[in-house]
């Protein structure tokens, strides 16, 4: 849930109140509080009244530094992401996100500027022209790395950002966040229930924090399952479909090749149901696949392939809100979105007495 800050009583001399605790005092919504507070019209005056009686009430007082950069905003909020181009047009997760965003933006008339760079050095590059130059107001940051050396050059050249998928530990960064651990076991357990015992897991990369976060997620599950954790085997990759076909073979063409296969996301999970025909093997009958991030390249290939269905888009969309709220005021806030549904398909079975392996 969303972290609301408290209301009701004076702030001290050093806490200032934000419009955002004026709102919640006034009970009305952020927009109109604002409107109120800077002299707007769209506002009633009855509304107007009972927010100026609640700033008096709280001791809310204007921030003149934050007004003068007003006149200076681009209007615009900048999402720099460290993927290659060809990833991205195949990727549904980044499409359902950056719907998420605009969605957002269009609602208060914020414009998106988006950069794609190779590295993650590249990024604070970026940063440091936008806001030196004033292009954005604030940014977005997706695929986190762990102790990520970009919220360091944000904090330090001041500019506003909101994580998705972040930290909330880390100070001064809005986050929004999936329930990763609830969403493994609930994987972990059905295939269990299924008769799987030995289960592997095609990753995305090692160095991000969310894979990270899944990865321990995953090995908690596993014992929690009451499985051997030597069953369970990671490969990691770059989420492309071909390191995705890469890694399947690997899996499969070994001594003893897993009864299960977890995908990162969907379009790895149907690049895998290529790999088994060439190799001779059937979906689901010699080998279960479960796809991270339900699509519809997941329900249109054959077999179906059972899936994680999360909500990208909303978790976006809460990402952009929240900075926007920071860039108005310097609220930070911090969402926790509940786990994705697991959709059964046909890709997945009770696990089926395997013939010893064979050179294919």
């Amino acid at each position: 849930m969303v972290a609301e800050p408290e209301s009701g009583a004076p702030a001290s001399r050093s806490h200032r109140v934000t419009i955002r605790q004026v709102a919640l005092h006034a009970g009305v919504s952020h927009a109109a509080a604002s409107y109120a507070l800077n002299q707007r019209p769209g506002v009633s005056e009855e509304t107007r009244a009972r927010v100026l009686q609640a700033a008096r009430e709280l001791g809310w007082a204007p921030n003149t530094a934050a007004r003068a950069l007003v006149a200076s905003r681009a209007n615009a909020v900048g999402m720099v992401l460290v993927r290659p181009p060809r990833v991205m047009t195949v990727d549904s997760y980044f499409t359902q996100m950056l719907s998420g965003v605009e969605a957002e933006l269009n609602r208060n008339g914020i414009a998106l500027v988006l950069h794609l760079v190779d590295a993650i050095e590249d990024t604070l590059e970026v940063y440091r022209a936008w806001w030196a130059g004033r292009h954005v107001d604030g940014v977005i940051v997706t695929d986190l790395r762990r102790g990520d050396p970009r919220l360091a050059a944000l904090t330090e050249i001041g500019l506003p950002a909101a994580l998705i998928g972040g930290d909330p530990e880390v100070a001064g960064f809005s986050t929004v966040e999936a329930d990763m651990p609830e969403m493994t076991s609930a994987i972990v357990t059905y295939l269990r229930a299924l008769g799987h015992r030995s289960i592997a897991r095609i990753a995305g990369n090692a160095d991000l924090y969310h894979t990270w976060r899944r990865d321990l997620a995953y090995e908690r599950a596993v014992v929690a399952a009451g499985l051997d954790p030597a069953g369970y085997q990671v490969v990691y990759t770059d989420y492309s479909p071909a390191s995705g076909m890469r890694a399947m073979r690997r899996l499969m063409a070994s001594a003893e090749p897993p009864t299960a296969v977890v995908f990162d996301n969907d379009v790895m999970a149907a690049a895998a149901l290529r790999v088994a025909a060439e190799m001779g093997l059937r979906v689901p009958d010699d080998v279960s696949v479960v796809a991270w991030d339900d699509s519809d390249l997941c329900q249109i290939v054959v077999p179906a392939i059972t899936a994680v269905e999360q909500t990208p888009a909303r978790q976006a969309e809460l990402a952009a809100r929240a900075l926007l709220r920071t860039i108005a005021d310097g609220t930070v806030e911090h969402a926790v979105l509940p786990p994705g549904t697991l959709n059964i398909r046909e890709s997945t079975r009770p696990v089926r007495p395997r013939p010893p392996y064979e050179a294919r």
